[in-house]
């Protein structure tokens, strides 16, 4: 419940801060522009009160925006079509318009001593009303696009496409983690593709619930596996790389009831963990993306490889596990220095378990 809470207000804070200054700038526009709405010129009244108005409006509309994505990304979203989740938005927004720009009237009709019309249905002839729906559609469009670039992309590498950072290849400090479904060929012939396909997704889904909370970026999902990474600063802050495996089984636990009525059986991962160097930079032209290059990623995919030979869940390199710290919580036994496919020297790995 605190993570949602948190999650909510920093949404809250993002759409409050971008609507407020949407609609400044819209008033900014307008103040600016030659013209006049209902026999009245814009310009008559100070620019700074009118601003004020833009700050209603913008938190009252950012209240909503916040209230409608929440609910419909975390709890409606996964149950409805893209096109009824957009056309019940709309509906929501029009609504939330027509609500707030009569309440935004009528303390303009106060505050600047005008006769505005804000009887019942004054929206449905005024071209200011209409021109502000448009506006609220454009914006949204813009808000949308950069909130699904960002979870396309991860938090953060979006804007780093923007500005070229990873245009020319650049050396990272990273931590990655695969991510693997345990018998996962056992369970895709007992499930049969469709069914099995749909105990991913809800697995990914319930992924997603936890990475925002330890910083970590999703990679890939490669069939029924997924690669996380974080910064090097990140991964080990607070063992965050770590934290995060087993509150994903943590919450994997908590609704094994679901998953047997759902799927009849209780999904179960195992991880390896590794960190260091690498290359990171930009690939392809048609589906651009993130890519890393390294020894790094081959080093963790193989450490995960080895769960199963010795019989644990998860997984670490002695090269990230010596970075850590206050790990009392967690029983850390040494498996020792393995070989490891494709690798000349050995590496020495721990196994990692809650006391």
């Amino acid at each position: 419940m605190r993570y949602y809470f948190v999650q909510f207000i920093k949404l809250l804070f993002s759409t409050t801060l971008f609507w407020s200054g949407a609609f400044c700038l819209f008033i900014t526009i307008r103040y600016f522009a030659i013209g006049a709405e209902e026999g009245i010129a814009i310009t008559d009244f100070s620019f700074a009160k009118l601003l004020k108005f833009g700050l209603y409006l913008g938190g009252l509309i950012g209240l909503l925006y916040a209230i409608v994505e929440f609910v419909f990304d975390k709890f409606v979203a996964k149950n409805l079509s893209l096109s009824i989740i957009i056309f019940l938005k709309f509906l929501v927004y029009l609504v939330g318009m027509i609500l707030f720009l009569s309440i935004i009237y009528a303390r303009a009709e106060v505050e600047l001593d005008l006769n505005l019309s804000n009887d019942l249905g004054w929206w449905q002839q005024n071209q200011v009303f209409w021109l502000l729906v448009g506006y609220f559609i454009i914006c949204s469009q813009v808000f949308t696009f950069i909130k699904i670039a960002n979870e396309k992309f991860g938090q953060g590498v979006f804007f780093n496409f923007l500005i070229g950072k990873y245009r020319k290849p650049r050396e990272e400090r990273r931590v990655f983690m695969f991510l693997d479904l345990k018998d996962s060929t056992k369970l895709a012939e007992q499930l049969g593709h469709y069914k099995y396909s749909k105990l991913i997704q809800s697995c990914f889904y319930d992924l997603n619930r936890v990475i925002g909370r330890y910083d970590a970026e999703i990679y890939q999902y490669v069939g029924d596996e997924a690669v996380l990474s974080w910064t090097y600063k990140r991964g080990v802050h607070q063992n965050n790389c770590i934290k995060l495996f087993y509150k994903y089984k943590e919450v994997l636990k908590k609704k094994e009831k679901w998953y047997l009525k759902q799927f009849g059986v209780i999904p179960t991962f195992k991880a390896g963990l590794h960190g260091g160097k690498l290359i990171v930079t930009e690939v392809g032209t048609v589906k651009k993306e993130i890519a890393y290059h390294g020894d790094v990623i081959n080093t963790t995919a193989r450490i995960q490889g080895e769960c199963n030979k010795y019989e644990q869940s998860l997984l670490i390199s002695e090269s990230l596990y010596k970075t850590m710290y206050n790990l009392q919580k967690y029983d850390i036994k040494s498996i020792g220095e393995i070989p490891l496919k494709g690798k000349e020297e050995l590496v020495k790995i721990y196994a990692v378990n809650l006391v």
